[in-house]
């Protein structure tokens, strides 16, 4: 058996006590032989506009085929119930008959008040709101008239009651949009994210199969003897771009609250995978890490480490793929991490223009290094080829 909540206590607690307040409304109208129906009118639009629940219930509850129909709006609900109210005040006084009003039809029309502030469209809020809370400053006029003194006092009780509720809707709107904002940011920040692994990953990848075709269309030309370990290599870089893809595409499909252990990261001890990975034909990967490189580095940083040496070597790629020699060097001293990746091409390549990268990809990683406070810097070696290095402030190194 599924155990109450709390929260099912208080809505339980509150609904009975609506109830009841609506029963000692219907006693006092029956009382002082008043017009019953209209208050039977009142109270029970008031109440099904306030009580009855939506027609989709909260998942994974079914929906309710006995639940408000949607074309039963938030204005709608707040406004009827707040007109029938008013009308049976208006011809109350222009007949001159004293008409009760209790404890329920006040709750009702201040719950209205709430809904409308809260809950209403923008270009509707207000005209809800003044609807509601004049249907309940009118309320005391059925009883003691429009100039009575008692009249005022209960106007003014009901103006900070409505002033009370109008605040807390307000202010709880507010939380509403801030928390809608908060988390559209955190979807675009994540789909952002997401789109730089997408780069990283399958990119880095597709042009490794890019530049091996060629090279196998070469020695194909030449002869067919060295095939083998080409095609290897074209076989592998497929497989690692279709399991970063397939590991990307769950991200974007995962509906659970803990999305990140989807997601492709890396770290140090995947540098040595990713330069083992590189090497082709009539290149030399090479990779050199320092000793006191520590293995527990904070995984922000390592990650970063990653992709820095990642887009390095696509890059190598797409824009050097003459060089026959590509050096990766970790360092740590004076409290930082140095990542280094320099190439002696020329800049020959042969790819297409199409795989070239549109120049995404050093954007992203500067970012990515400087949300870290660290510091990028790209550019020629002397004589020729190309040099990549990335600087990690290590501050519980």
């Amino acid at each position: 058996m599924k155990p109450v909540s709390a929260r099912g206590c208080a809505w339980g607690f509150a609904v009975g006590a609506l109830l009841m307040a609506s029963a000692v409304d219907l006693a006092a109208a029956a009382d002082s032989r008043g017009s019953v129906e209209a208050v039977v009118v009142v109270l029970v639009t008031g109440l099904a506009a306030v009580l009855w629940p939506a027609r989709t219930g909260v998942p994974p509850a079914p929906a309710r085929p006995w639940g408000r129909p949607p074309s039963l709006t938030v204005p709608l609900r707040t406004a009827v119930p707040a007109l029938a109210s008013a009308a049976y005040t208006v011809a109350s006084v222009w007949a001159a008959r004293r008409a009760p009003f209790g404890p329920g039809e006040v709750a009702i029309l201040l719950c209205l008040l709430f809904v409308a502030v809260r809950h209403c469209p923008p270009r509707w809020a207000l005209a809800c709101a003044v609807l509601d809370g004049a249907a309940l400053l009118a309320t005391p006029t059925r009883l003691f008239g429009v100039t009575a003194q008692e009249t005022r006092a209960l106007m003014l009780v009901g103006l900070a009651l409505a002033g009370l509720t109008a605040g807390l809707a307000g202010y709880l709107r507010s939380l509403d949009y801030r928390r809608t904002v908060a988390v559209t940011e955190t979807r675009r920040s994540e789909r952002l994210a997401i789109a730089a692994d997408l780069h990283d990953f399958v990119a880095h990848h597709v042009t490794g199969i890019l530049v091996q075709t060629q090279v196998a269309r070469m020695m194909a030309a030449d002869g067919p003897d060295g095939l083998d370990p080409v095609l290897a290599g074209i076989e592998r870089a497929a497989t690692e771009a279709l399991a970063s893809m397939r590991r990307t595409v769950g991200v974007l499909r995962a509906t659970g609250t803990e999305p990140g252990g989807h997601r492709p990261v890396g770290d140090l001890a995947g540098i040595g995978e990713l330069v083992d990975g590189f090497a082709a034909p009539g290149q030399r990967v090479t990779l050199h890490r320092d000793p006191s490189v520590p293995d527990d580095l904070p995984h922000e940083v390592q990650a970063a480490a990653f992709r820095v040496v990642q887009e390095a070597l696509t890059n190598v790629r797409r824009h050097a793929a003459d060089a026959t020699e590509v050096a990766v060097a970790l360092r740590h001293e004076n409290r930082r991490l140095e990542v280094t990746v320099a190439d002696d091409g020329r800049g020959g390549t042969q790819l297409p223009d199409a795989a070239r990268g549109g120049g995404f990809g050093l954007v992203g990683l500067t970012e990515r290094v400087s949300a870290l406070d660290g510091a990028l810097h790209c550019g020629p070696r002397p004589g020729h080829g190309w040099n990549v290095r990335a600087v990690f402030p290590l501050r519980s190194a």
